[in-house]
Order: structure tokens, then C-alpha cells, then sequence
């Protein structure tokens, strides 16, 4: 068998002849059993969960090997994929009799509990390297052994090994709980659907669109980057996988128009990481949100849609200013056309994320919607010329099972982690601490959640990221979030009785303040200083349920956007590092570009804390995209010395100065004020400033 099997420069093994067939089928049949138990539920939720565990953890045992090369690597491997897998099949299998013994294990139980923990370690070991695994081990030594004799507020009194083995096992947050949930549903199911785009010749079509539209552009290939990346996110969900995929086109192309290797690569890398906050999809983190907050991902991925178009627009001025700056002329779109792109591809492209989109709005649940869109992209490929027959259908099944490998281990494997932390209340102490040392102040907060988004960024992929602090910091934020329209009614003297009454009796000492008016930094400082036991309780008395939600929606939003930094931020910039490889520039400057290229990502954060930018009023979201975009305009304009034409660092000054009063939250004077110091900005900047001369390409 060993002549059938090579490592490929990943590491990963590389099958041909008949194991290739067999394994190619044990994907076709894993895909097509999660298909059919989206439509016909024949087992249980946590009988799903456990196969789903032991389908990828037998293939991963088989593709990711321990040692690479020898046969008796191969076998061990096998063996121990099947033993993890039956491992988990037999716990699905085991729980009534675990509770008929009064939640007391068997000496199996306890054999297949290690087996599947243990196996759900090594294979994430494998997958993503030691970070995730040691915190694992952390979090289950923690809650066993260790957390007794940690001092102050992490202090945590310890539980037997079995509670703990039971516990991870079949705890809602467990191995086999929501999170599994969300990876056997509605993560797999659109992974399939995103591979059967890629299958139907959706990726060219996203490609041969951007040049049509942006080819003859200023900045046109950079732009026809911004615009495949953005499309190609709703395919894939993946920053690397978008980077890879369009990178080999759109850097090429950036170069030979005549931009820097670092700035192609930094424009590839920054565009591409926002493919994961372009809705639909949004890689896995719009689930594990939805599953969070409890809000409807309907919901999530249409509020989504406005900051994840201010993102793409954010670095397409870039784009643009860097190709003024240095007076770049347009390039040709090579012939290609919006009529002859979408007549090469565009039905198995736009039907189905049509329909996707339709069926989500009308209230179908995710499930239902990418199983309807999987058969949409199929009927549409034969009014193009890549038509799916049976052989791609197989194709598209197996490739997307293959993809889903990664993904599928990872997120059972987090449940261990999330498992411990809600057992032990550490997410709710480390809330208490962000609130305690950012002194309520929601900006320093914020700061705070992006140096730990960046920290856990640097070892964990982006969804395991989120994941781990959403559960950490997510409460804090909408705590604070939502105080600020307690602070507003406070100030407004529209205080419910019962609320005032609250604060008399919970900070006494305050009750010839509470009498008066208040000014906001008085009722700022009031309700910042608020024990949690007033502040909770006045939270809920005080603060609308649809606000509350809104507030709840952001803090997710404001962490999902936050995680997403460690593709763009050295030193461990994952897509600023593979554009680097494919433009053949220096990796450590083309993260710093694409750093600076992402501002996005920190300016939108900031919107969704202190602006009803997420709360559903679409009125009220345009005006902000309206002004944030001339807002990031003049901040891109700023950091690049450059808007038509390039200026000195005075009206860098001014320009960032009017971007920034563009977006302040809370005064529409202000914004009016800030736009039309940009737009004048970019009169001045017309008439005044010299051409720079032209740029031999």
C-alpha cells in the first residue's frame, strides 16, 4: 500500500490507485449522510455529533500522519483513527446506562472517554500545531488538580477525573455538545455547498466578474482583488483558502500594473480576510454567533452585510490612493466582459447564492437552505459551460468533506476548552476583569479584547479564536454596551421608578446626586462605578429587550471582527504570509502591509460599541456606512500621503482629523462637519496639488 501513498509539502499524505478510491468513498458517503440527516433527523442530536466526530477523526488520522513516511506509520494511524472513531460512536451509545448507574463509568467508559479526549487532542496537534492541545491539557488539569491551588478569584475547588471525563463527554458545551452541533449542521452543510461553486466553475467565474467590472479601473487590479476576494469569501469562509486560491491571479496581475510585491501581497492578504465577514456565510463564526446569542443567522448575516462592504471599499481606496500616488495608468480587462463572464459561469454562481439568500429571508433554516442551494448549483451548471454530471456531484461531495477535515476536528476539540470554562465560571471572572481594568470604559475594553485576540491569534485558527474569547470577554462588552442607554435615560431623567429606586438603595451615598439632573460624565461615572450585583438587575429594568439584543449582537460582532486580525498582524500574519510566498516578497513587510491595509478591522469594532450600526434600523445603519465611508476615505488618504494626488503631512493632518469626525459616534454635527472637510479636502487636494509624474510600468 505504501507505493499508493506519498507526502505532499504540506505534510499531508497524498493517496492514488485503490486506497485513493476507497478513502474518496467513505467521503462521498459521509457527505451524503449529512445531507440526508439535515432532511430526515434518524438520530439523535448527540448520536449525530459523535459520528461527525468519529468520521473526521478516522480521516484525520489517515491524511494528517504522526511520522511521516514508513508503512508501520500508515497502520499505526489507521488504527488509531478507527479506535477514536469507535470510541465515540460506542460513548453516543453508552449514555442511558451511564445514567441508569447513577452517572457512575463503566471500566469501558472510561477507556473510550480517554481514547476520544486523548484522540481529539493528538489530532488537533496535527492539524494546527501545540497551542490548542496544551490549553486543553490546561483546562481539564485545571478543573481536576491544579485549580485548588491557584489563589483569588480563578480559585476553583476541583471535581473527581470522572466528572471531569463525564462532563467533557456529554456536557451542552462538551465534546459532543452545541458547538459539535453547530459543526455537524450547518458548517458542514456549507462547506459541501462552497465546494460545489468551486466544482461548478463558480471561482473562475468570480475572477473573470472582478476584471470585467474593475480591470480598466485606476487601481483596477488591485480592485479586481478587493472584489474576487469579497466573492470568493462567500465560497469558502477562509482567509489562507481565499488568498491561495485568488492570489495566484490577482498578485501577478498587481505587479506587472506596476504596484510593489509587498502591496500586492498586502492588498491579496487584506481583502481576502474579509471573505470570512462577507455574509452569507462568514466561515464558521456567523454559526457559533447564532448559536451563542441565540439570534437568528438570518438576522446576523443581514446586519453583517453593510460593515462587511465598508471593509472591501475601505481597502480599495487604498488601492486607489496607492496607484494615484504613484500615477499608475489602468490596465485592460483582457476582453473579458460582464456578458461573456456570465456567460461562462455566472447562473451556477448567482442562482444559488441567490436562492440561498431568498430562502434564509423567508425563514428556512440554514440547514434547509444550503441543502436547497447545493441542488441549485447543480440545475444551474447546465446553463453554463461546466456542466455537473454524476462524476462531478461525487467530486464536490468528496471534496468537500476533505475541507471540512480541519474544521470538524477543531471545533469538537474547542468544546473541551469552552466545557471547562463555563464549568468553572471563568468566563464571567474574566468579564469582571476587562470591565474592572478597562474602568468601564468600553474603547479601553476594546483595546484589551484586541491584544487578547491577537495573543490567541497567534497559535489558534480565527474560529477557534473567537470561540474562546466570545466565551471570555462577549459579556462584559454587551454589559457595557448596553449601559450606555442607561447612562442616556439617566441623563434624560427617564429612569423607571423602579430603576431609581434601585440606585438609591444600591449606592446610597449617591442619593443627593440621584435627586438632580445629571450631566453625562456624571452618570458616566455613576453607572461605571456600579457594583455587578445594582448594575445587572438595573440593566434589565432599564434597558429594552431589542436593545439589549442589539447590544449582546455587537459584543459578538465587535469579537468576531477583533479575532480575525491575526491573518493581517505580525508576527503571525497566516494570509499576509502566503501572499508574501506567492508574490516573492518579504514576509514580515507584507504583513506589515496588509496591517496597514486592514484598518477596518479596528475602525468597524468601534462603530459596532458606541453606534446602533448592527441594531437592524436600516435608516439609521445607512447614514453611518454613509459617513464611515467618507470617514475612511480621508483615514486611508491620511496614513498613504495621497488622495487624487499626493499632499504634505498638513493635509495629512487635517485629512485624518475630518475622517475621524466623519464616524464620531453621537454628534450628527460633527459628521456633517467631518464630510464636508473631506469632500473640501478633496477639492483642494484637485486644484492645488501638483501631478506626480507618470510611472513607467
Amino acid at each position: 500500500m505504501t507505493h499508493d501513498v506519498e507526502i505532499d509539502d504540506a505534510g499531508l499524505r497524498v493517496f492514488t490507485g485503490w486506497p485513493h478510491r476507497v478513502l474518496s468513498i467513505l467521503c462521498f458517503a459521509i457527505a451524503v449522510g449529512a445531507i440526508y440527516v439535515a432532511f430526515d433527523p434518524v438520530l439523535s442530536e448527540l448520536e449525530r455529533n459523535a459520528l461527525h466526530f468519529a468520521s473526521f477523526a478516522a480521516l484525520a488520522a489517515i491524511y494528517y500522519p504522526l511520522v511521516r513516511g514508513s508503512r508501520a506509520a500508515l497502520i499505526f494511524d489507521v488504527v488509531f483513527g478507527v479506535a477514536v472513531a469507535a470510541s465515540a460512536i460506542y460513548l453516543s451509545l453508552a449514555e442511558n446506562a451511564i445514567y441508569d448507574r447513577g452517572v457512575k463509568l463503566s471500566m469501558l467508559d472510561w477507556i473510550a472517554a480517554l481514547i476520544s479526549i486523548a484522540g481529539a487532542i493528538e489530532l488537533t496537534r496535527r492539524l494546527t500545531g501545540w497551542i490548542i492541545p496544551l490549553l486543553i491539557v490546561a483546562s481539564l488539569t485545571y478543573v481536576a488538580f491544579w485549580g485548588q491551588f491557584v489563589g483569588g478569584i480563578f480559585a476553583f475547588p476541583g471535581l473527581k477525573v470522572e466528572t471531569v471525563l463525564f462532563r467533557s463527554i456529554y456536557g451542552d458545551d462538551g465534546m459532543f455538545g452545541s458547538i459539535a452541533r453547530i459543526s455537524s449542521t450547518y458548517v458542514f452543510l456549507f462547506i459541501i455547498f462552497g465546494a460545489f461553486l468551486l466544482r461548478s466553475g463558480a471561482g473562475d467565474f468570480v475572477i473573470n466578474l472582478a476584471r470585467a467590472v474593475a480591470g480598466r479601473l485606476v487601481g483596477g487590479p488591485g480592485i479586481v482583488a478587493v472584489i474576487a476576494s469579497g466573492l470568493t469569501g462567500t465560497i469558502s469562509g477562509s482567509a489562507v483558502a481565499n488568498t491561495a486560491s485568488t492570489g495566484v491571479i490577482t498578485i501577478p496581475l498587481m505587479k506587472k500594473a506596476g504596484f510593489s510585491p509587498r502591496f500586492a501581497g498586502g492588498v491579496e492578504a487584506a481583502a481576502s480576510t474579509g471573505g470570512q465577514l462577507m455574509p452569507p456565510i462568514m466561515g464558521a463564526g456567523a454559526f457559533v454567533m447564532a448559536s451563542f446569542t441565540q439570534i437568528p443567522y438570518e438576522k446576523i448575516v443581514a446586519v453583517a452585510a453593510l460593515p462587511a462592504l465598508l471593509y472591501f471599499l475601505s481597502v480599495a481606496f487604498f488601492v486607489r490612493i496607492e496607484a494615484r500616488r504613484n500615477n499608475l495608468p489602468p490596465m485592460s480587462s483582457d476582453g473579458q466582459t460582464l456578458a461573456s463572464a456570465f456567460k461562462q459561469g455566472g447562473a451556477s454562481f448567482l442562482i444559488p447564492i441567490t436562492l440561498l439568500i431568498g430562502l434564509l429571508v423567508a425563514g428556512y433554516t440554514p440547514t434547509y437552505a444550503a441543502v436547497f442551494g447545493i441542488s441549485a448549483v447543480v440545475a444551474s451548471s447546465w446553463l453554463t459551460q461546466t456542466r455537473m454530471g454524476p462524476r462531478a456531484v461525487f467530486e464536490a461531495l468528496v471534496m468537500g468533506t476533505r475541507a471540512m477535515i480541519l474544521t470538524a476536528v477543531l471545533l469538537v476539540s474547542v468544546g473541551l476548552i469552552v466545557n471547562v470554562i463555563s464549568t468553572a465560571g471563568i468566563g464571567n471572572t474574566f468579564s469582571l476583569m476587562i470591565a474592572s481594568w478597562s474602568g468601564g470604559n468600553i474603547l479601553i475594553a476594546l483595546v484589551l479584547v484586541a491584544l487578547a485576540s491577537l495573543v490567541l491569534g497567534m497559535g489558534l485558527p480565527v474560529t477557534a479564536a473567537y470561540i474562546v474569547l466570545a466565551t471570555l470577554s462577549a459579556p462584559a462588552l454587551a454589559g457595557m454596551i448596553a449601559d450606555q442607554f442607561v447612562i442616556a435615560q439617566l441623563v434624560a431623567g427617564n429612569l423607571p421608578d423602579g430603576a431609581r429606586a434601585l440606585l438609591m438603595f444600591g449606592v446610597p451615598e449617591q442619593a443627593e446626586m440621584l435627586a438632580r439632573t445629571l450631566t453625562r460624565p456624571e452618570a458616566t461615572s455613576l453607572i461605571r462605578d456600579l457594583p455587578l450585583e445594582v448594575a445587572a438587575p438595573l440593566r434589565d429594568l432599564v434597558v429594552p429587550a431589542d436593545v439589549a439584543l442589539t447590544a449582546l449582537l455587537s459584543a459578538h460582532m465587535i469579537v468576531f471582527w477583533l479575532s480575525q486580525d491575526s491573518n493581517v498582524t505580525p508576527p503571525v500574519a497566516l494570509a499576509a504570509f502566503t501572499a508574501a510566498a506567492i508574490a516573492k516578497a518579504p514576509a514580515m513587510a507584507t504583513g506589515v502591509a496588509s496591517w496597514k491595509l486592514a484598518k477596518g478591522l479596528y475602525i468597524m469594532p468601534i462603530l459596532f460599541a458606541f453606534t446602533p450600526f448592527l441594531s437592524g434600523n436600516w435608516p439609521e445603519m445607512f447614514r453611518i456606512f454613509a459617513f464611515g465611508l467618507l470617514g475612511i476615505y480621508a483615514i486611508s488618504a491620511a496614513l498613504q500621503g495621497c488622495m487624487e494626488r499626493p499632499f504634505g503631512w498638513v493635509m495629512r493632518a487635517l485629512s485624518l482629523m475630518a475622517g475621524i469626525a466623519s464616524f464620531w459616534p453621537g454628534s450628527l454635527v460633527l459628521n456633517i462637519g467631518g464630510a464636508v472637510a473631506v469632500v473640501a479636502l478633496l477639492v483642494i487636494n484637485l486644484k492645488v496639488s501638483p501631478k506626480p509624474e507618470a510611472h513607467a510600468m
